[in-house]
């Protein structure tokens, strides 16, 4: 998606935003390393939450905007198998780290030092891809590719239905940590 800004305001803008991206995720807890280990553990459900929230607010914001004329979509091509891989090669590095990228560069803005020497460690993850990428772009990300293909477009569906049936998955999946979480605590 690229958004009709550029030069000073669009830096600006993007510093006020991830300043106030930062302060939300600590608030939201979940720059705390324990607060992301026990979502793994299935003890604590403030990430999932906070993520989900996340979602559907950046969700509703792309659809106003986009439909405004305002931005449009940059669409990816759709690796699948390069997506498999990496995401589990993601979420291995965030059970390990209790990080991810995001929660981890707030959290070493409130002084974690764990979290600043695992983001070395992600730092040379994408030296060490960009390093070897012409490889994996002729080979590894060659198989399974669909092209650059969004859900609306292979189903048919528009944009506010695919976001609206999120939506309702979302609300129902709150409703029911918020249920077992209070059951949990009686």
């Amino acid at each position: 998606m690229t958004f009709p800004l550029s030069g000073d305001t669009a830096l600006g803008l993007s510093v006020v935003f991830g300043l106030a991206f930062g302060w939300l995720l600590q608030r939201g807890k979940v720059t705390d390393y324990n607060v992301i280990v026990n979502q793994f553990r299935m003890t604590d459900f403030t990430v999932i939450k906070v993520m989900m929230t996340a979602i559907i607010v950046g969700g509703l914001g792309v659809l106003f905007l986009v439909d405004q004329g305002l931005a449009k979509y940059h669409i990816k091509d759709a690796n699948m198998l390069g997506v498999i891989i990496g995401s589990a090669i993601f979420g291995i590095g965030m059970v390990l780290y209790g990080y991810c990228p995001g929660t981890a560069l707030a959290a070493i803005g409130t002084g974690s030092i764990h979290a600043l020497v695992g983001s070395i460690g992600m730092l040379i993850g994408g030296i060490a891809y960009a390093l070897t990428f012409e490889g994996f772009k002729d080979g590894l990300l060659k198989v399974w590719a669909l092209g650059k293909v969004r859900l609306p477009d292979i189903t048919g569906i528009a944009d506010p239905v695919w976001f609206g049936g999120l939506a309702v998955l979302a609300l129902i999946l709150f409703v029911m940590i918020e249920r077992h979480e209070s059951r949990s605590a009686a």
